[in-house]
């Protein structure tokens, strides 16, 4: 069945439809969290907490952008406000202890594991999630910032920033100019 016909009949409260929109997207939307959480456990809880907002908020879906946009830009709001009160409660203290958990577990099952997503752990979280949605996702500019709630402009800030930051920790630029040399 096609996904518009999945969503009309999930907006009629067929669970059966809403169930295989689920299943279809769900995989895609706990990877995009894990990119940004870098932590599946919570990943999976904000998979949840996604999902449920959308059974609730189906009938506000109004096919302007792809259903996994949809979902996507409810998760960022979900993370969003996930940061506010972590960083209100300050009891998040083992986060390194759980980047390496998350690693070892990634590299354990033969998932991508590589430098890039090392060094995207080391920036600070609004700017991983925005460089993340443009560079991993191919948002633009304009729709990072719709999602996020946050000026185009800052979301270019940070997106800039954020890789000029990565290419100094990756020697990126160092790597490419030993490269050319050796030609």
């Amino acid at each position: 069945m096609e996904e518009k016909e999945l969503i009309k009949k999930a907006k009629k409260g067929d669970h059966e439809a809403f169930a295989l929109l689920f299943k279809e997207n769900y995989p895609f939307l706990l990877k995009y969290l894990i990119k940004i959480t870098l932590k599946r456990d919570i990943a999976e809880e904000l998979a949840q907490e996604t999902m449920a907002k959308c059974v609730e908020k189906i009938h506000q879906y109004n096919g302007k952008s792809k259903f996994s946009s949809w979902l996507i830009t409810i998760a960022t709001n979900k993370y969003i406000d996930e940061q506010r009160k972590r960083k209100k409660e300050q009891n998040w203290q083992k986060e390194e202890s759980d980047y390496r958990k998350l690693k070892w577990e990634l590299e354990s099952r033969n998932e991508d594991w590589n430098d890039v997503l090392a060094a995207l752990g080391k920036l600070p979280d609004d700017t991983r999630l925005v460089i993340i949605l443009k560079h991993y996702y191919g948002y633009s500019y304009e729709e990072i910032g719709v999602m996020t709630k946050i000026p185009e402009g800052t979301v270019k800030s940070r997106v800039h920033n954020g890789i000029t930051w990565l290419r100094k920790e990756l020697r990126i630029d160092e790597e490419e100019s030993i490269i050319r040399t050796k030609r």
